[in-house]
């Protein structure tokens, strides 16, 4: 099992010239938010090519890598999106991809992944995070391309910090989904290099709070756990390899509720016509709870979304 180093400033400037007209460079824009006490921005990941921040991560590490180790393709353990992100670059650079799912991953997710040509295998969720807590599955011999806890994927997310800060000087929060913490400790990197006072705080559901239950006891818990349709999120633990930079990187952690991220979305489908996943609307979720002039800046980070589940969530059920 590696263990990763936080990304430094000057591999992150690396990592955004890299993906200099590859992806796109996001829009940040003002939430409409006239009843709501703080002012908050919005970092649209999920205008990305394949519908999230993960093409970041997976094109710095593939445009990185050796080419030489690239001759048995490329493999990645992923719920959703860096599964899609892996596939997307591994056709345009003409390589062979294999994901490794859950067994629950979403339907949406899953066809995504095989419609960029990547060969599927499902697995149980046990294995699955057992596989990325490793990073290793025997069945596989190309190079594997970690979802999050490799330096180069760290990278490739850092440049959003790059470009918020670029965009806000004067932000005071930056709020990120918590999954396996890739997203949150390269934003950490990049906006601490720019603006050390600068908050950046990872946001998790109340049916997984790995993080929160472990700072708040100052080292590795494990906590309950239950599924929901806030998928790519979420485990019973803090993986082993992102604990350190987590802990160290991060300002805290928020937690919200399940209706909180459902609501977020319906606002953001009313109030600028987007579809954002449930991932992708936690910070949000998180940012119409914050204080009087605050300067929050919430990370959308995709919006890979089931039809049913957005359908539901609309209407004011609860998928």
């Amino acid at each position: 099992m590696k263990f990763p180093c936080l990304p430094t400033l000057e591999s992150i400037e690396s990592a955004r010239g890299r993906l200099a007209g590859t992806i796109l460079r996001t829009p940040l824009i003002r939430f409409q938010s006239e009843d709501i006490a703080a002012v908050i921005y919005l970092k649209l990941e999920n205008l990305q090519p394949t519908g999230s921040f993960k093409v970041r991560g997976a094109g710095n590490a593939l445009l990185a890598a050796d080419p030489s180790g690239l001759k048995n393709g490329v493999w990645t353990a992923s719920a959703g999106n860096m599964g899609q992100a892996l596939a997307w670059y591994a056709r345009k650079l003409k390589i062979d991809c294999a994901v490794v799912v859950p067994d629950d991953a979403p339907d949406v997710k899953v066809e995504a992944i095989r419609g960029w040509g990547a060969e599927i295998i499902k697995v149980p969720f046990p294995e699955y995070q057992s596989i990325q807590k490793e990073g290793a599955y025997p069945a596989l011999h190309g190079l594997l391309i970690h979802p999050f806890a490799d330096e180069s994927v760290m990278a490739g997310n850092g440049t959003i910090g790059l470009e918020i800060l670029e965009d806000l000087p004067e932000v005071d929060t930056v709020l990120v989904p918590f999954g396996g913490g890739g997203l949150s400790c390269g934003i950490a990197a990049s906006i601490k290099a720019g603006k050390p006072e600068a908050h950046v705080e990872a946001v998790e559901v109340a049916v997984a709070t790995p993080l929160r239950s472990s700072l708040l006891a100052g080292r590795p818990v494990e906590v309950p756990y239950r599924s929901s349709f806030v998928s790519g999120m979420g485990a019973p633990f803090v993986f082993p390899q992102m604990w350190p930079l987590a802990s160290r990187s991060l300002d805290g952690s928020q937690v919200v509720e399940l209706e909180d991220v459902a609501s977020a979305i319906r606002l953001l489908a009313e109030r600028h016509h987007m579809i954002v996943e449930g991932a992708g609307a936690v910070a949000l979720a998180a940012a119409l709870k914050q204080p009087a002039g605050k300067e929050v800046v919430c990370i959308i980070s995709g919006g890979n979304i089931n039809v049913r589940q957005l359908t539901e969530i609309l209407r004011g059920e609860m998928p």
